[in-house]
């Protein structure tokens, strides 16, 4: 199939920041994996700098007492905003939160501020790249409004993470921002994927016709998995939890803290393996080998496999940093994975390769 060169212009940018999303996530899972995540206390700037120091000594005298009064003042604002919506009781609990209220800027760490700093240069790339997309989409006005749109509002949607991830930090990682923040994320990927999408098949006047069941077996894996990410978020917060009141100590206690919402992630997981392995069965008789569904369930089955292994590693080795990163990235592939299986069952640019007939 042949695209036009502003076609594939848009084609080949949408997919750099859908590369660029994975890398953003995968950032992320570094910092939450390493503490750096108040490695900068400010934002968009890092200590007052768009380079930040190196040392402390680079720092003024009153740093620590400094930011701290920045970021009450950041969450008093937000809480106002909240207010305004309507969630009194949360912006109430926002203004009296003992830790962030008593909040006090942590000691300098390069190696943090650093890391924190590089999640942030990729975040920014990765906002030019989807500011270049919905730039680009326009070509498709006349014959995809839906692409446009779609690009825009993810511009939108990505301005508003930025703004979310300023009060990340100044409301020193409260649970159910960082948990938005990730969900967030997710949208604006399955956003990129499904634009990158539309547009390899816009000349394509075919559909596959799939059998209900399979979408509704696919539909089924891919909301399991956000839900998994979810209830993943939330074991991750009660770990914070417990690693704050234990300053950093005891690793394996942290575990044991969050058991049971760790119980509920370890169950659910078996569930999204069994329903995973019937999607498995239903792809491999539905579609042949070659094509871009059974390619995708193959994929989608490794990585559950690994993210497993991740998972058991977590759990029985006290939370090594590498696995809380791989265990990351490896839910945000998935999800991808299986979004794009859901796409590619109503369509497909690719080998279709369908043992269904096509209309």
């Amino acid at each position: 199939m042949k695209y036009s060169k502003a076609e594939k212009r848009f084609q080949f940018i949408n997919l750099l920041s859908i590369v660029a999303l994975f890398v953003l996530i995968l950032a992320g899972g570094v910092v939450r994996s390493t503490g750096s995540g108040m490695g900068c206390p400010d934002w968009p700037k890092c200590f007052g700098q768009y380079i930040p120091p190196v040392k402390e000594a680079q720092l003024p005298a009153n740093y620590r007492t400094q930011f701290a009064a920045n970021q009450l003042k950041k969450n008093q604002h937000f809480a106002k905003l909240l207010n305004a919506f309507g969630y009194t009781s949360l912006a109430s609990k926002i203004k009296s939160d003992a830790s962030i209220v008593n909040h006090q800027q942590e000691q300098f760490n390069a190696a943090k501020t650093w890391t924190e700093y590089i999640n942030r240069l990729i975040g920014a790339i990765t906002g030019i790249l989807l500011l270049l997309t919905a730039a680009y989409s326009f070509y498709y006005w006349k014959n995809s409004k839906v692409i446009v749109f779609l690009s825009v509002i993810n511009l939108v949607l990505v301005a508003f993470q930025a703004w979310l991830g300023s009060i990340v930090v100044s409301s020193n990682l409260v649970p159910w921002i960082v948990t938005a923040h990730m969900l967030i994320a997710l949208g604006i990927l399955a956003i990129s994927i499904y634009t990158w999408h539309q547009s390899k098949l816009l000349h394509l006047n075919k559909k596959i016709k799939t059998k209900a069941f399979v979408l509704i077996i696919t539909g089924a894996a891919l909301i399991l998995d956000i839900v998994q990410i979810t209830i993943g978020t939330e074991v991750r917060e009660k770990i914070d939890e417990y690693s704050g009141r234990l300053n950093g100590s005891f690793r394996q206690e942290w575990i044991n803290g969050a058991s049971k919402v760790l119980d509920n992630h370890k169950n659910l997981a078996l569930i999204v393996i069994i329903v995973n392995v019937l999607l498995y069965l239903v792809i491999r008789k539905n579609f042949i080998k070659s094509s871009v569904q059974q390619q995708l369930m193959s994929a989608s089955f490794v990585i559950i496999m690994l993210q497993a292994f991740a998972g058991a590693i977590l759990t029985y080795w006290s939370l090594p940093p590498v696995a809380q990163i791989a265990h990351i990235i490896l839910a945000s592939l998935l999800f991808g994975a299986q979004f794009y299986l859901l796409l590619n069952l109503f369509k497909s640019a690719e080998t279709l390769g369908a043992k269904y007939e096509m209309e």
